[in-house]
């Protein structure tokens, strides 16, 4: 089965030794994406509204440059530097996916690279 990285400059570059998504046979395996503003090393906003609508906008682009979409999305986890968010994340998130939503974990994780508030990556058909 053959592996293809998929990178795009429609969403942050990656800080570290990994690739933005992977895809193998059918599947698209997407990085943790952060609400950052691609291009620039800046946070959407301080708040987890802001920072989860730019992670799905970044999750988005990075499907789309693997030639999938948010609609294909199978399963996601969410990653909260503060589950008391929750509430607030998942509201947000449900415009994102407002009907046949896919499986999701979320999870409060004792810090996110950056500062981050919020870290959402996603398995999605190609």
């Amino acid at each position: 089965m053959s592996r293809e990285v998929i990178a795009t400059d429609k969403a942050p570059a990656a800080v570290g030794p990994y690739s933005q998504a992977v895809r193998v046979g059918n599947l698209i395996y997407t990085a943790g994406q952060l609400g950052i503003i691609p291009g620039t090393k800046s946070f959407a906003g301080p708040d987890i509204e802001a920072q989860t609508r730019q992670a799905l906008e970044n999750l988005k682009a990075v499907l789309e440059a693997a030639g999938s979409s948010l609609e294909h999305v199978v399963k996601t986890t969410v990653f909260l530097q503060d589950m008391g968010e929750f509430s607030r994340m998942n509201g947000v998130y449900a415009t994102f996916f407002p009907t046949n939503p896919p499986a999701r974990s979320a999870v409060q994780a004792a810090a996110l690279p950056l500062g981050g508030r919020v870290e959402i990556e996603a398995v999605a058909e190609a």
